[in-house]
């Protein structure tokens, strides 16, 4: 398991702890609370308000109260329900882009040591060029290449996410709207993937090295170890 446990040591400087922006840092938690939010609806929407079960629930629930609707009805009723959880889904959708081009855009203004391009390339170069730490370059770059990964996902997530937003002006495309569906529901199944793997990777460095990881992604991780 220590592949995906990330570590509080720079690779460029040993000696010192990771920094991590006010902007990055920002952007970390909002980003999992957009993404919490996201997951919920979808959740709900598979459980709570699934247009089989929530119908059923109404037209017994009516029945039970004297009043008598077809099947058509319930459903009718159901999906409108269910379609007003999925416009929560759209509104959390709508912010994960922003903060996806935001996060882009802040690449460009970071540190030159807080890159995320240039840690990987840094990560990348030591292990490839300098004995000492290699170990750590290794880690590193492994670390850094999931998280890349993730990053790539949150792009299809949301290009795929405003495909079917906005597909009746893409009407060209329709043909290839279940495909895009299929590939917006398979990638959420990764990005859970990844949080979970994230989450324990986390614990267990935190566990094992009393790191404070999740401290310096709060305060920014400046100090020295």
């Amino acid at each position: 398991m220590a592949i995906i446990e990330p570590t509080r040591r720079d690779v460029q400087h040993p000696s010192n702890n990771k920094k991590y922006s006010l902007p990055l840092r920002a952007w970390h938690w909002i980003n999992l609370l957009v993404i919490s939010g996201s997951l919920t609806t979808v959740l709900i929407n598979s459980t709570i308000t699934d247009d089989h079960a929530t119908s059923a629930l109404m037209k017994d629930e009516l029945k039970k109260a004297g009043v008598t609707i077809a099947q058509d009805q319930a459903r009718s009723a159901a999906h409108a329900l269910s379609d007003s959880v999925w416009g929560i889904h759209i509104y959390f959708g709508y912010a994960l882009a922003g903060l996806l081009a935001f996060r882009l855009i802040l690449e460009f203004f970071q540190l030159a040591d807080q890159k995320f391009l240039r840690k990987i390339k840094s990560a990348y170069d030591q292990f490839n060029t300098i004995k000492k730490d290699r170990e750590v370059a290794r880690h590193e770059l492994t670390v850094k290449i999931i998280y890349g990964m993730f990053y790539f996902l949150l792009v299809v997530m949301v290009f795929t996410g405003l495909f079917l937003v906005f597909e009746d002006a893409l009407a060209a495309y329709k043909s290839i709207r279940h495909s895009v569906k299929e590939v917006h529901g398979f990638c959420m199944y990764l990005i859970l993937a990844f949080i979970s793997v994230h989450i324990i990777g986390v614990l267990l460095a935190e566990r094992k090295q009393g790191s404070g990881i999740v401290s310096d992604m709060i305060n920014g991780g400046s100090g020295h170890n």
